[in-house]
């Protein structure tokens, strides 16, 4: 007896329909009937009575639940209890972040657990819209948050702080001066957020912004132009304090804006390829916190 098809049975007895019991399965409805019309060839016996709007169990279809029901149910509760190896993780992971985050952490990150678990082919969706995990399709999402997240529907796992410090080009500070005090910030150009402000003990600055953008990609840009200084997050721009196209402005200075979160939903069976990435990404940022230890 094929224990597949024996819960795909279960599934439509309990939902008494095949269309809802293929919805929750996320199955297409012709595979659910196959394989009950598969279960009733194998037992040479019919298990629903079925009509345009319902389908209902037979006699026999009553005593086959009442018998195997809680029987997969007992067994599939100690499977979920048996220690998970890391080869059980596979299939295709949907992960969906934020184009800063995608753009200057993950692909570190990915091939790292690309090595630990190849069986895992992941499937990344960049954009800064916040995307509906359910309704999209998606497995999990890396999200940055100044705030409480609102989506009380998802699992949320802090990952790690975020630091932002003040970034200039030498080519600016060459032209404007250094700042020595943060009231000093008052005097000069920024390159600000859409509707942001400076965060305190920054002063409001008196010159207009010379430029406003809503992406940090183009922000830091604007800034490694010498457009003027910005708060950014450090891990935006450490390959270009390298490379000596940005410095640390206010050395002393840094605020801790935020945090990265992994997001997944509450299902009661996270898959394996979800909970193995919840896992690596915990061990990553332990090891490469975005924020310094010390204050």
């Amino acid at each position: 007896m094929d224990l597949n098809q024996l819960s795909l049975f279960i599934a439509v007895a309990q939902a008494t329909s095949f269309a809802a019991a293929a919805k929750k399965l996320e199955l297409p409805r012709s595979s659910v009937s196959r394989g009950v019309a598969a279960l009733e060839r194998s037992l040479s016996v019919q298990l629903f009575s079925r009509t345009t709007r319902r389908v209902a169990l037979t006699t026999a279809g009553a005593a086959l639940y009442a018998k195997v029901a809680p029987q997969l149910t007992a067994l599939q509760e100690s499977l979920d209890t048996l220690p998970e190896n890391e080869e059980q993780a596979s299939g295709e992971l949907r992960l969906t972040a934020p184009n800063d985050i995608g753009t200057f952490l993950l692909p570190n990150i990915l091939a790292g657990f690309s090595m630990r678990y190849p069986a895992v082919r992941v499937d990344l969706r960049l954009t800064n819209r916040m995307v509906d995990l359910v309704a999209e399709g998606f497995d999990a999402a890396i999200r940055a948050a100044t705030g409480k997240l609102a989506d009380s529907t998802l699992i949320a796992r802090r990952l790690s702080e975020i630091e932002r410090q003040v970034f200039a080009a030498p080519s600016y500070l060459a032209r404007a001066g250094a700042l020595r005090t943060p009231a000093d910030a008052a005097n000069h150009q920024w390159v600000m957020f859409r509707d942001a402000k400076l965060p305190a003990p920054l002063p409001k600055p008196k010159l207009s912004p010379s430029i406003v953008g809503d992406d940090i990609l183009f922000v830091r840009e604007a800034v490694s132009s010498g457009m003027g200084l910005a708060v950014l997050p450090t891990f935006t721009v450490r390959e270009h304090v390298v490379a000596g196209k940005m410095v640390r402005v206010l050395p002393r200075l840094s605020f801790r804006l935020g945090a990265i979160y992994l997001m997944y939903s509450k299902a009661q069976h996270v898959p394996r390829k979800v909970t193995a990435l919840r896992d690596y990404l915990v061990e990553y940022f332990e090891a490469h916190p975005l924020a310094s230890k010390s204050r």
